[in-house]
């Protein structure tokens, strides 16, 4: 087994229960424990809103334990933990994935949030997360294998080899083809309206494009033979050039540069936010250097 667990954020809310079921078979495909942490609604000193509140946690106790009864029939193999803490979520949440391989959290997507997780702690945890982060839409069961991609953006004028490694062992563990998407510009030549485009440097760039992004793919290609990699190089704004790749995606992974935007005061960058608030699959936020 795995040293380190796969962790989950849960509360009760329908996203939560799909993060559950979704973490509880990426525990069991990666042989590893699954360490459940339960955030508790914070305690007002008004008695009639901390009596609601009372109710409220037993709603949600008794929703998560019949979402894991079904987890456990499913996985019966599986090791489970938990802790339930008073902390703030986004701190629970970030001092857990410190110890653990991977955090599964659930969202509504479309920028709408539910529970806990709401986008004023969701996106704090993933821009500040130390490991990969997956967002699961409320309603997404895990799938069996099949033909839909792992797909992951690749920028590959950045070290993005943590994204890349992450996404071809996943395609490898569910037995899924992956597509590699790099997404280039003209925008830095044609800076003026008047510039007449001239297509030899275009295709000299595209060439260029699909050079680096094998070269950045070659390790994993060698470290996961099994894996059926396509090469996707394409021109235009990067977020809905990898939307468009991702529509049939089982998984979309993405990267975090550490540091970068939390400096600027962006807790993530443009594309990863696009990324996260519109694409139709799971996401996987992985930080690099």
């Amino acid at each position: 087994m795995t040293h380190k667990p796969v962790a989950v954020g849960v509360d009760g809310s329908d996203p939560s229960i799909a993060a559950l079921h979704g973490a509880a078979a990426a525990a069991a495909r990666r042989g590893a424990a699954l360490r459940i942490v339960y955030a508790r609604p914070w305690r007002a000193g008004n008695q009639q809103f901390t009596i609601g509140l009372t109710a409220q946690e037993e709603w949600a106790h008794e929703r998560l334990s019949t979402a894991w009864q079904d987890a456990a029939r499913r996985h019966p193999d599986l090791t489970v933990t938990g802790e339930e803490t008073s902390e703030t979520p986004a701190k629970a949440l970030l001092d857990t994935l410190r110890e653990a391989q991977l955090l599964v959290l659930g969202s509504r997507g479309t920028g709408r949030m539910s529970g806990f997780l709401t986008g004023s702690v969701m996106l704090p945890v993933v821009a500040r997360a130390s490991g990969p982060v997956v967002l699961v839409r409320a309603g997404d069961a895990p799938a069996p294998a099949g033909d839909d991609p792992v797909v992951v953006g690749l920028d590959v004028e950045h070290r993005t080899a943590p994204v890349a490694e992450f996404a071809f062992a996943e395609a490898d563990r569910t037995l899924r083809p992956l597509v590699a998407v790099s997404v280039w510009s003209l925008q830095g030549i044609y800076a003026y309206p008047s510039a007449l485009p001239d297509p030899r440097v275009g295709t000299d760039l595209e060439a260029r494009a699909a050079r680096a992004l094998e070269n950045a793919l070659a390790p994993w290609l060698a470290a996961y033979p099994d894996v059926k990699a396509e090469r996707l190089t394409t021109a235009g704004a990067v977020a809905p050039r990898l939307l468009q790749a991702a529509a049939e995606a089982s998984l979309v992974v993405v990267g975090r540069r550490r540091h970068k935007h939390l400096a600027s005061g962006t807790p993530l960058g443009p594309v990863t936010h696009a990324v996260l608030h519109h694409a139709a699959a799971p996401v996987a936020v992985v930080p690099h250097d």
